[in-house]
């Protein structure tokens, strides 16, 4: 590292506005919302979502309450392009979500972008640019008036194109790319030359969307740029202001609520912050964050977990456990000191009234967690040694979200007993646990299963006894055995996560089926295990076993 940096990287110059607004102004309202998930996000994946993953995902945030979604770049390829037609063609996009596009500007594509989502109610057509003094000296060669004319002849061509299309309703979203490094005078002038050319109006809907393409400020830096912005853009009354902050420096999220401050009135991001660099604009947070607030987010987070386990299926991209609201440690204190506290604060807590738990900024019910490992868990060193023993002896290899729920388990035994713990009483406990939970009326014992193949999956036929003696045969369809176990079952349940382990090598080795699941709105989740030669057999003792320690 250089020992004078600032001959290599010059300070980013700050904005002289000594009148600015927005420090003193307080946050008080969400802001529409656009998930840029199967587009941005999707691009900086290792491996882009396929078709499946991209409709789970876009159902996904229909759910949660996103009213703008991108859904792609269909101008890039024909994956993007075949989506996008098939999202509009098969009517999978509700009344009340606005699809939006985006295309760089060119002739080609951009005729391209509108033949991908013709015939749709109502759509964003996404058009950018980069203007910062580097990109146009360097990689364009152009100068700033050449920059507005490219903007104003495309702009130009899009407003024909639709205009022949009157039975959608076309809105235009400009985005200066690379705007948080160009001059602002720049930014104004290319802004207010799209702003003219498609006639923004109460009829002409426009967006005016400002981008941290790559962060080089502090967020206030960022802030003032969107407040002189904001005080300047022509037509403003017709006008949607909308940021777009990128992680560069780890301050996306504050860029976005300074921004907010400033004027902002819209901001996209994905979901968990996925994205190129170090990521987009991380929604859950902000949302979570307004939230504790007193701000209503205007999305629906009420089963985080859920959400976080579709998140991580589609674009195969772990949650960190540190991550926060939905990271599997969050809400997990190991420190003594902060134990106590947290004990001190529920104790305390009275219903109804404004929530005071040291430690935690949120009530983990509100976003779909338990207080299930929170208070009175074993230290790192204890939650690690219960899972090494359990790997070390028994063969079996916990998932990390099993690893906190074990944990708790075995920390009331351990304070109830004074003794430590054995390797055989550990897994005693985890036989009692999740291999032979106490039936239920809600859920009988396994006994045997048969399968046959149906159209399109398996009809599976379970042979169950109830605890009160009586036995009987469930019967159930689904595409693989695991769906047509819970299908028998006839609960609400919901699988969040499912792993398969060997217990053993050789002739006489055991499966070993890990289930997560869930029922429906109610908070947290359970896990179940089955032990079994047969890997399918195992899975189905799993489901059963899930099962019944939820309807427990």
């Amino acid at each position: 590292m250089l020992a004078q940096p600032h001959t290599k990287y010059p300070p980013f110059p700050s904005i002289v506005m000594p009148d600015r607004q927005w420090p003193s102004r307080s946050l008080t309202r969400t802001p529409t919302w656009l998930s840029t998930d199967l587009r941005d996000g999707n691009q900086a994946l290792f491996e882009p979502m396929n078709r499946e993953h991209k409709l789970r995902l876009f159902d996904e945030l229909v759910r949660i309450g996103f009213k703008e979604i991108e859904i792609g770049f269909p101008s890039s390829s024909q994956t993007d392009f075949d989506f996008a037609r098939n999202l509009v063609d098969s009517g999978r996009i509700p009344a009340n979500v606005t699809p939006m596009v985006i295309t760089q500007l060119r002739e080609g594509l951009i005729a391209q972008t509108v033949r991908s989502v013709q015939g749709a109610r109502r759509v964003i057509v996404h058009l950018y640019n980069a203007i910062a003094p580097v990109w146009r000296e360097v990689v364009f060669g152009m100068t700033v008036p050449q920059i507005v004319d490219l903007v104003v002849h495309h702009v130009a061509l899009l407003r024909r194109l639709v205009d022949a299309q009157p039975q959608t309703e076309w809105v235009l979203q400009y985005s200066p790319e690379t705007f948080c490094m160009a001059e602002l005078d720049v930014s104004l002038a290319v802004c207010n030359a799209a702003i003219e050319a498609w006639d923004a109006g109460p009829r002409r809907p426009m967006i005016i969307n400002l981008p941290t393409t790559v962060e080089v400020a502090t967020p206030n830096v960022f802030a003032d740029q969107i407040e002189w912005m904001d005080r300047r853009l022509a037509r403003r009354e017709h006008i949607v202001l909308s940021v777009h902050p990128h992680n560069d420096r780890g301050t996306g999220v504050a860029c976005a609520e300074q921004a907010m401050l400033a004027g902002a009135q819209r901001v996209e991001g994905c979901l968990f912050g996925n994205g190129e660099r170090s990521g987009n604009l991380d929604v859950v947070t902000l949302a979570l964050n307004l939230y504790t607030q007193g701000i209503s987010p205007g999305l629906d987070l009420s089963d985080l977990g859920a959400v976080a386990r579709i998140a991580e299926a589609c674009t195969a991209l772990p949650i960190h456990p540190r991550h926060p609201y939905a990271g599997d440690l969050v809400f997990t204190a190991f420190s003594g000191s902060h134990q106590d506290a947290i004990a001190k604060g529920f104790a305390a807590q009275q219903a109804g009234q404004p929530w005071r738990v040291p430690y935690l900024p949120i009530d983990p019910a509100d976003i779909g967690r338990t207080y299930d490992g929170i208070v009175r868990v074993n230290s790192q060193s204890g939650k690690g040694g219960i899972a090494f023993l359990l790997k070390r002896d028994h063969g079996v290899e916990m998932p990390r979200r099993m690893q906190v729920e074990f944990s708790a388990i075995i920390q009331k035994m351990a304070d109830a007993s004074e003794t430590e713990l054995s390797s055989r009483t550990l897994w005693q406990v985890f036989e009692k646990t999740y291999l032979r939970p106490a039936a239920s009326p809600a859920c009988p014992r396994y006994l045997s299963h048969r399968c046959e193949a149906v159209p399109r999956g398996q009809r599976v036929m379970i042979d169950v006894e109830w605890p009160d003696g009586r036995v009987g045969t469930l019967e159930g369809t689904g595409r693989g055995t695991l769906e047509a176990a819970v299908d028998a079952l006839g609960m609400p349940l919901r699988i969040d996560a499912y792993e398969e382990r060997a217990l053993r090598s050789g002739n006489d080795a055991q499966a070993l089926a890990i289930i997560e699941a869930a029922v429906p709105h109610e908070p947290g989740s359970r896990f179940g295990a089955g032990r079994h030669a047969d890997v399918a057999t195992a899975a189905v003792l799993a489901v059963f076993n899930a099962a019944s320690r939820l309807a427990g």
